[in-house]
């Protein structure tokens, strides 16, 4: 059997051949094949672990390799691994066959198998290779049938490893007889993410509802401005609630990078949920976009198909915001660091609060706002106007009565969730022959494929380009807009009507320029 394992590195990572051989000499274990700290102190984790297996430790000298050579290998999930190896090589699984056999896990000197991270990914790759069997640690079993491989066999002490190579060295292959948990109905699914994020929080504010629901029906980047206390912060942290679960592709991907990250769960299957990330400003750059020494995803992949909710926007670091460009066009994070390029998926739906000035007063009623225009431009500066651009929408947030905030609201959202799932049904009908499955992810060259506009509506978007100063990636997201609000009214047909168009126009636009710039 040849024993493999897994390195993570980015979204792919790399299989990892590990050979063992035994020779006369002075007795003692060499690892070769770059391994980091932990991998080399797992000699001695494996050493003892064996002996409390009841198994001999080899008296002979002995080396391991990991090859390829030129990948550098971190973490503990190589125990088990190499474990396996130097038994084989000891003759304790008898007749040697040509399958290939993922093993994973950590070894405590007991013996007992600790769960790792990046199974999922690790088991996908593998499918690639055309490994025949895995041997998982037990509290990553419900990750790695997610993949829907066969042959997983989950394994919680050495022991149980070893007769389970035995058994696939001698074809006697032993039951895998797993089973995914059943998912729950659509009603009890619509009542858990209302009762985790319940839109009804929300009291008045009917216009930003409606411009939330858009924006979860088309996955379209939003900003809220205005004064402080006006309701900005609730309403980006439910945008989450109106959110569709997740496609068996998306639940995978997103599965993975929580896995890569270490954030999954021991026993935790498929993440069926969009997620929801909200950094505090202060965040690194590491840890908002990914990187680090070891290379793991950042706030924004680990946002993938869900919400990445920035609250006081302006006063994140403006480098780290700049950064955010290209993941928000392209759905993809590239990290080069020295020695090794990697990527991470990063297609998330952008959600920044910010006050209209840096005092937070210009616009509301009986307050006085002490900023001067130098000043608002400069705090507005911080997120710049290449971002900005990529913002579809774009919802002044007032203050409401206190009459309002003091009423009993019986809105509990499901409503605009029906409205949303129905508008994201008719775009996976239209998008099914192709990558993208969302009115904001039409790239510009298919906008006219699935939005038309006629004379009239040309004339309408033409003056309203000249009165805004619309650039091209606007008139594209205002197109986009117009089909989602078609799509919500239930219209599956590429033509826009004039309302849609309006609609999507008044959606882009800042706001009352006179009021609140």
């Amino acid at each position: 059997m040849n024993i493999i394992s897994y390195s993570p590195g980015g979204f792919e990572g790399d299989i990892v051949s590990v050979e063992a051989d035994l020779r006369p000499g002075i007795p003692g274990v060499n690892l070769v094949g770059m391994p980091d700290t932990a991998v080399k102190e797992s000699v001695e984790r494996v050493r003892i672990a064996i002996k409390n297996s009841s198994y001999d430790f080899p008296g002979k000298r002995i080396v391991v390799n990991l090859a390829p050579a030129g990948i550098k290998k971190e973490g503990a999930s190589f125990d088990l691994s190499i474990a396996i190896s130097i038994l084989q090589k000891s003759g304790l699984l008898g007749e040697n066959r040509e399958y290939k056999i993922m093993v994973l896990g950590e070894l405590q000197l007991s013996g007992v198998i600790r769960p790792v991270n990046g199974v999922l990914s690790a088991v996908i790759a593998g499918q690639v290779e055309g490994v025949y069997a895995y041997i998982v640690p037990e509290g990553n079993i419900e990750e790695a049938l997610s993949s829907k491989a066969e042959r997983i066999y989950p394994c919680s002490h050495l022991t149980e490893a070893v007769d389970v190579l035995k058994k696939i060295s001698e074809d006697i292959l032993p039951d895998t007889a797993y089973d995914l948990k059943p998912q729950n109905s659509e009603k009890e699914e619509f009542k858990d993410h209302i009762k985790e994020n319940p839109l009804s929080d929300i009291k008045g504010h009917e216009y930003l509802k409606q411009a939330l629901s858009v924006a979860a029906a088309g996955m379209h980047n939003i900003i809220l401005f205005g004064p402080p206390g006006s309701g900005k912060t609730l309403a980006g942290s439910r945008l989450v609630s109106l959110l569709p679960d997740l496609d068996l592709e998306d639940s995978i991907e997103v599965t993975r990078i929580y896995s890569l990250a270490g954030l999954l769960k021991n026993g935790s299957g498929l993440i069926t949920r969009p997620p929801y990330r909200s950094p505090h400003h202060t965040s690194s750059m590491e840890g908002l976009i990914g990187g680090g020494r070891n290379i793991k995803p950042g706030e924004i992949s680990l946002a993938h198909k869900g919400v990445l909710f920035l609250d006081e926007t302006p006063e994140f670091r403006k480098s780290i915001l700049q950064c955010l460009r290209e993941p928000v066009e392209n759905g993809k994070v590239y990290l080069a660091r020295a020695g090794k390029n990697c990527w991470f998926p990063a297609d998330f739906q952008i959600v920044m609060a910010a006050n209209p000035c840096p005092c937070g007063n210009r616009g509301k009623d009986d307050s006085v706002c002490h900023c001067t225009d130098i000043d608002v431009y400069r705090y507005w500066k911080r997120v710049g106007g290449a971002l900005i651009d990529r913002i579809d929408i774009r919802i002044p947030v007032m203050p409401v009565e206190s009459e309002v905030l003091t009423e009993n609201n019986n809105d509990s959202g499901e409503e605009y969730y029906k409205m949303v799932q129905s508008a994201v049904d008719i775009q996976k009908e239209r998008f099914k022959d192709f990558v993208y499955k969302r009115n904001s992810r039409i790239p510009p060259s298919d906008c006219n494929m699935f939005i038309k506009l006629s004379e009239s509506s040309k004339d309408i978007l033409s003056k309203a380009v000249k009165k805004f100063s619309f650039s091209s990636r606007a008139v594209h997201s205002v197109m986009k807009l117009a089909r989602t609000f078609s799509d919500m009214k239930g219209n599956p047909s590429v033509d826009i009507e004039h309302e849609s168009l309006l609609e999507a126009i008044q959606l882009r636009r800042y706001g009352d320029k006179d009021f609140f710039w």
